[in-house]
């Protein structure tokens, strides 16, 4: 299946993420799916989502004028708009990475990367990070995302592009978490 690559540029394409969202959050998927597949955490609204495309776009894919996979940008002004993910920013900034403290580092946040099920296992991952890497490493040094300890196929492919863990610690609800951070 072809897709091309490119940043999310109208009201159609953040439209389109929150449904490839809606479809893939933990909620919306059986309990076999969450294992074998992986699930996304957070929901966006609308307003949230086009407040965080600016002024770094989300990565997206299409086929057929659909998005298929998107990586959405985070900057760490932003660290408060979202409740469940306060506690990851609030560790970053204890952390430091090679003798850098995260406080003081050039970085932007993974929001949140989602493939459309009948994408996955094609390089599309892959291929939205490094676009992702391409579009941001002029401004940033380091892209920082946290993934659930229980959504394993995640884990593997954020590793597989180079995504090294950080540190892990469990949340308020007891979900643990891994920050794991990727070198631009």
């Amino acid at each position: 299946m072809l897709y091309t690559l490119d940043t999310a540029n109208t009201k159609e394409d953040l439209l389109q993420i929150l449904a490839l969202q809606e479809e893939n959050l933990e909620k919306s998927i059986s309990s076999s799916e969450l294992k074998d597949q992986g699930f996304v955490t957070v929901h966006h609204d609308f307003d949230l989502l086009q407040e965080m495309n600016a002024p770094f776009p989300h990565v997206i894919a299409r086929a057929n004028d659909k998005v298929v996979g998107y990586t959405l940008v985070m900057l760490r002004k932003m660290a408060d708009r979202i409740p469940v993910l306060i506690p990851m920013f609030e560790k970053i900034n204890q952390l430091s990475y090679q003798g850098q403290a995260l406080s003081s580092a050039q970085y932007f946040i993974m929001g949140q990367v989602c493939i459309d099920k009948d994408f996955r296992g094609k390089g599309l991952f892959s291929a939205l990070y490094h676009k992702l890497g391409r579009e941001m490493r002029a401004d940033f040094q380091f892209c920082i995302t946290e993934v659930a300890v229980r959504n394993p196929r995640s884990m593997r492919a954020h590793q597989k592009i180079g995504f090294k863990p950080l540190f892990q610690y469990k949340d308020d609800d007891s979900e643990e978490w891994v920050i794991l951070i990727w070198v631009l």
